[in-house]
Formats: C-alpha cells, structure tokens, sequence
C-alpha cells in the first residue's frame, strides 16, 4: 500500500512485469484485485451495476469533496435517477456553444504568461480550466462575484487534492488523530467554498430568464426526474461540486502532459500545427489527445466494489472485494498498443483500439459524464495555446510522474518558456 501511494509508477511496473494482467494488492481495508486485460475490463464494465459498486467503492476517497448526492458516490435507481438528471447538461450543440467562452478564456490567461521565463504550466491550464468550468457550470458574468468563488473553491480544492492531505481527509481514523489540524482546516475552507454555492443556487432560483440561460447550474435547477421531483439544494451542490472537482483538475493535467509530450517531439508538433494553420480538419489533433491520454492517463484506474461473487479470468472472487481496471497498465500492453512508451499519436489514426483497451474515462454505464465536454475543451484550449504563443520545454528530460491525490501529474509542474506571443489568428471557434 505504501509503495502504492509514494512510487506508483516502478511499483506498477514491477509487479505487472513478476505476475501479469491479474494480480491483488492488500490493502489495510482489504484486497483490491487490479485488471489490466481489456476482455475482463469488458466483463467489469457490462456487468450487473447491482453486483459491481462504482459508488460504494468511491465514497471514501470523494465523499468529503463532493458529498453523498454526488452522481459519482452513488449506486443503483439514485444513481441512473441522478444521472439523468445531468445528461442535458451535457448535449453535444449546447456545449459547442461554450467554444468561444473557452477560447475568450485561454486567450486571456495566456496573455499574462512571462516571455523567457520558465514556469510550471500545470498551475496556469489549472487557471484555465478552473475559469471554463465556472463560467460554464455556474454562468457567473460578474468579475468579482466569479473571482470570489474562485478563490474559496480553489483554496479548497488545493488542500483536498495534496496526497499528503488525503488521508486526512478521507480516512475517519486518521481525521480523529495525526490528521485532525488538517481535516478542520478542510471543514473551514469547505463552509467557505458550500456558503458561495448556495448562495448562487438561491440567486438563480430567483432569477427570471432561468429558461434562456444553457449554463450547468440552470439547466439541473430545470430538471425533473420521472416522478417530477426536482433536485434539492443538497444535490444541486453536491454534482455541482462533482462537476468542478472531476472537471478541472483533470483537464487541466492533461493539457499539461500534452505539451510537455508535444514539445519534445518536433515532428509530432510541427504536423499539429500545420493541421491547425491549415484549418481543414481536427483528426491529427483528436489522434493527440487520445495518444496522450493513452501514455499519460490522469487517473490510474477505476474501482468496483462486489456485492456478490463473480467468475473473472477464471477466478472466484468473493463479495466485499475490489476489483480495479487500471488504465495505467491497460494502455501499456504491447500486443495493443506496440512500442506503447513511444509517443505516436499516429496509432489513433484511423480506427484504433477497440473500447475496453482505451479507457481514460472509465467504461459502462458509469462513463465519465463529462467525457465528451473534456475532449471538446481540449480541442479548443491546445490550439488556443499554440496560436498564442511559441513555447519551448524548460528542462532537457520528459517530467516523470508524480502522485497528487488520486491523479498522476507531471513532477515539476511540466515547465516550460514562451520563446514569443504569437500575432492573433482567426481561430476555429470564431469562424
């Protein structure tokens, strides 16, 4: 379990290397049996949601984050209700129509990036991604009410995403011991970040042009399930908080491994930028993002709690036991992916892997929700970027990976110098 949590990446390669695709790990709240083979994947991912927990076996990392209502912590009927109730939200025009905003966003930010410099780019795409989702889950247009619940939201989401602050967040015993000073610093930054939430929900519950506006937060005040009830407040804050925790962080790491992979391969880069200029279509660019998040998936793996024994890869594993594909190694194996440490986008050209070997968004009925608008975001924010200013890496070696929470992110941030801004260009938003 320590080397889990301290060196995930050598303790994943050894033990993959000694016992295969199949193999459990002991952890002290009981064994997780980790699946790095995509037919046993595909088993997990259609298998009765009544007898594979998603929600039970995420409660006790996210709960303290997103709280109990969270479309992510749930199982069963209030999971498929919750669900639906947030689908709309994410329809394919009416999150196209969130393209400028994006692009208005990186364009923004990007401008106050120092020329020469070098400086770690996760932090400024955190600074991008934090700002679309507001303005696309809350629809906030006032600067300084929209700079206030930045601030209290980040400052939490800072403490709660720092690995050594994890388990005092997550883990009842230690919250009660080692971990109690950090836990009520939590509780006190949460009150903060819940006391703005709440106030924009009662503000837009009043407000009269409710039915004119596509942002998240107006969109679920709307919604009713097939017995007419409407989410209550709770439940409103609750996959609001979802939504910016699984939202923000992640996209913004996957910018950040995506330019420090492409800034290292010229050639790679160079035909990105070119596709981009050219303006003729987005395939090599959809073949980067999947290429990265293939070699660098954000979150290493998904888990299933079992409520009854199941027959997998020619086991009998028992009820109470976890079961976890692991996107790592999944995206590793060499008779799928060859050479799979080599960067090559060009391996998603054309019709790629088949569903349950290429699974950054988990799989199932409990795909992630916001998959589609992540993917969207990345094709606007990379092109943003890369028309706005002419980047070079800041270090000689690839950054290695690092745990932060429950994500992988690159060591040092993805450090990087803007060489020069670059004159504006009509972008592909705005034609």
């Amino acid at each position: 379990m320590w080397q889990w949590i301290a060196r995930p990446i050598p303790f994943l390669t050894s033990v993959s290397h000694r016992y295969g695709d199949f193999f459990t790990l002991r952890f002290v709240f009981g064994p997780i049996v980790f699946v790095a083979d995509p037919q046993a994947i595909k088993q997990v991912f259609r298998g009765d949601p009544d007898v594979f927990h998603a929600g039970e076996a995420n409660a006790t990392p996210l709960e303290p984050l997103m709280g109990r209502n969270s479309v992510l912590l749930l199982d069963g009927p209030e999971h498929m209700r919750q669900r639906k109730l947030m689908l709309p939200s994410f329809h394919g025009e009416r999150m196209q129509r969130y393209g400028a905003l994006m692009e208005e966003i990186t364009e923004r930010e990007i401008e106050r990036w120092p020329v020469g410099q070098p400086f770690g780019l996760r932090p400024r795409t955190q600074a991008i991604t934090l700002e679309i989702i507001m303005r696309t889950v809350f629809g906030i247009d006032d600067a300084e009410r929209l700079a206030r619940l930045s601030d209290r939201l980040g400052a939490m989401l800072d403490i709660g995403m720092q690995s050594r602050a994890l388990a005092a967040i997550a883990i009842p015993p230690v919250r009660k011991t080692i971990g109690r000073g950090l836990w009520k610093r939590f509780l006190r930054l949460r009150a903060a970040a819940d006391a703005e939430i709440y106030d924009e929900i009662a503000r837009r519950r009043l407000a009269t042009d409710i039915e004119q506006r596509d942002d998240v937060l107006s969109i679920l005040l709307q919604a009713h399930d097939e017995d007419g009830r409407p989410m209550t407040d709770q439940e409103l804050r609750d996959e609001l908080m979802t939504l910016l925790v699984a939202g923000h962080e992640t996209t913004a790491t996957t910018l950040a491994w995506a330019f420090d992979l492409l800034l290292r391969h010229p050639g790679e880069l160079e035909r990105l930028n070119a596709e981009i200029e050219a303006g003729e279509g987005t395939d090599y660019l959809d073949a980067v993002i999947k290429e990265t998040l293939r070699i660098r998936p954000v979150v290493p793996g998904v888990v299933r709690v079992l409520t009854a024994p199941v027959q997998l890869n020619g086991f009998e594993l028992p009820a109470g036991v976890r079961v976890a594909p692991n996107i790592y190694l999944t995206h590793r194996r060499p008779d799928v992916y060859p050479e799979p440490e080599r960067f090559r986008p060009e391996r998603f050209l054309g019709d790629g892997p088949d569903t349950y070997s290429w699974i950054p968004f988990g799989g199932g009925i409990r795909r992630c929700l916001g998959a589609s608008f992540a993917l969207y975001e990345l094709k606007i924010v990379i092109p943003a970027i890369l028309r706005g200013v002419q980047l070079r890496a800041a270090g000689t070696e690839p950054e290695r990976i690092r745990r932060r929470a429950v994500t992988f992110v690159p060591e040092h941030d993805a450090r990087v110098v803007v060489e020069e801004r670059q004159p504006r260009a009509l972008s592909a938003a705005a034609v």
